[in-house]
C-alpha cells in the first residue's frame, strides 16, 4: 500500500479530513506503487479500469462516435453528452480531456465527471479518447485533442451548440491538453476558445516547489507516479521544454483564453498549478485559481463521497457557466 503518512511531515496533523483520508487509502491499496518496484502501463491500467458507464439518469444522454484524427492517424474515438433538458437556444460546448498520467484512464474512467459538467453547466461535453503513452508518445495525444477540438467546433451546430462558447476543460494529464489546445490553436489560427478549465494539471516536467516534496507520498498520487508518467509520455529523448508537451515552460502566454485553475492542497502538482496562474495573469490574461485545502490529487472524482468535491465542482462550474455567458453569444 502507498505510504499513508498522515501529513506533509512526520507527526504533523493530517491535512486531509477523516473522510478524505478513507477515499485516499481506499485508492491507493490497491494501485502499482513506484516504491514497490517497476511501474509497468498494463497493471496501472488494469488497476484504473471503470466498469462501463450506467444507463443515462434522465438529466444526461451520451452517445459514442468516432471522428477523424490528425492527418495519418487513426479515428478518434469521443462520447457526447447532452443535456436531457430542453435547450433554449444553442448551448456551451466543453471539450474534455481525461486524466490518467497520458498512460491510463479513458471515456469509462471519467463518465461520471462528464455528465456532471453537463448537467450542471447546461452544456454538450465532447470526451477525447486520445491515444496514450507509452505506445503513442508526445506529441500524439496532444495533436489527437487539437483534432477532436477543431472537429467539435467545426460540428458545432450539429451539436446544438454556439462556436462563440467552446472550452477546452481536463483533468492531471487531460488539464496539460487543455493547456496545450489552448496555446496550439493560438500559434496555428485555429477555432477560438472561450474558457480552459484546469483541474489539477500536469504542466511541468521539472515538478518544482515545495508540494512535490511535502506531499510526495501518502496521498494516493505520487511524485514517483508523477516522474514516471513524464517518461512514458515525452519518452528519453523528449523536449521537456516544448510548450505543447509542458505548458508550464511556455515563454509565451498571451492571447489565450480565461482560464479557471482547480488545485488540491494535498498535491504533488499544486505549486506548479500556482505557478502557471502567475504566469497566465503576468500575461494579461483573465485568471482564477482556486486552491481547495484537504483535498488530494483526482478529488473531483469523489463528487457525491467528499463535500469538498462537490464544492469544488459546483464553484468551478459556475465559473465555467458565467465565463462562457459572458462572451459573444452568436444566438443572440
Amino acid at each position: 500500500m502507498t505510504d499513508a503518512r498522515p501529513g506533509p511531515a512526520s507527526g504533523a496533523p493530517d491535512p486531509l479530513s477523516p473522510l478524505a483520508r478513507r477515499i485516499v487509502d481506499a485508492m491507493s491499496a490497491d494501485f502499482p506503487d513506484p516504491a514497490r518496484g517497476p511501474l509497468d502501463a498494463g497493471a496501472l491500467r488494469r488497476a484504473s479500469r471503470a466498469a462501463p458507464p450506467e444507463p443515462g439518469d434522465g438529466t444526461v444522454t451520451s452517445t459514442d462516435r468516432t471522428v477523424p484524427g490528425p492527418p495519418g492517424a487513426p479515428a478518434l474515438p469521443l462520447r457526447v453528452y447532452r443535456p436531457d433538458a430542453p435547450a433554449t437556444g444553442p448551448r456551451p460546448l466543453v471539450v474534455f480531456f481525461h486524466g490518467g498520467g497520458w498512460v491510463l484512464c479513458d471515456l469509462d474512467t471519467h463518465d461520471g465527471l462528464c455528465r456532471q459538467l453537463a448537467r450542471r453547466c447546461d452544456a454538450v461535453v465532447v470526451s477525447v479518447d486520445y491515444r496514450r503513452a507509452p505506445e503513442d508518445r508526445f506529441p500524439a495525444a496532444a495533436e489527437d485533442a487539437y483534432a477532436a477540438t477543431g472537429w467539435a467546433v467545426a460540428h458545432a451546430a450539429e451539436l446544438g451548440c454556439d462556436p462563440a462558447r467552446v472550452a477546452v476543460a481536463g483533468d492531471s494529464s487531460g488539464g496539460n491538453l487543455a493547456a496545450a489546445v489552448t496555446l496550439m490553436t493560438r500559434d496555428r489560427g485555429g477555432p477560438p476558445l472561450a474558457a480552459q478549465l484546469l483541474a489539477y494539471p500536469a504542466l511541468d516536467p521539472r515538478l518544482a516547489g515545495r508540494s512535490p516534496v511535502d506531499y510526495a507520498t501518502g496521498f494516493f498520487h505520487t511524485t514517483a507516479h508523477m516522474r514516471w508518467y513524464w517518461d512514458q509520455y515525452l519518452g528519453p529523448d523528449g523536449d521537456r521544454e516544448h510548450p505543447y508537451a509542458a505548458p508550464g515552460r511556455a515563454a509565451d502566454l498571451t492571447g489565450l483564453p480565461p482560464a479557471l485553475l482547480v488545485l488540491p492542497e494535498c498535491d504533488p502538482l499544486r505549486d506548479e498549478g500556482r505557478a502557471y496562474g502567475r504566469a497566465l495573469r503576468a500575461a494579461g490574461l483573465a485568471v482564477r485559481v482556486d486552491e481547495h485545502p484537504g483535498t488530494f490529487h483526482g478529488f473531483l472524482g469523489a463528487v457525491g463521497a467528499l463535500p469538498a468535491a462537490d464544492a469544488a465542482l459546483e464553484a468551478a462550474t459556475a465559473w465555467l457557466s458565467g465565463t462562457l455567458c459572458d462572451r459573444g453569444v452568436t444566438s443572440r
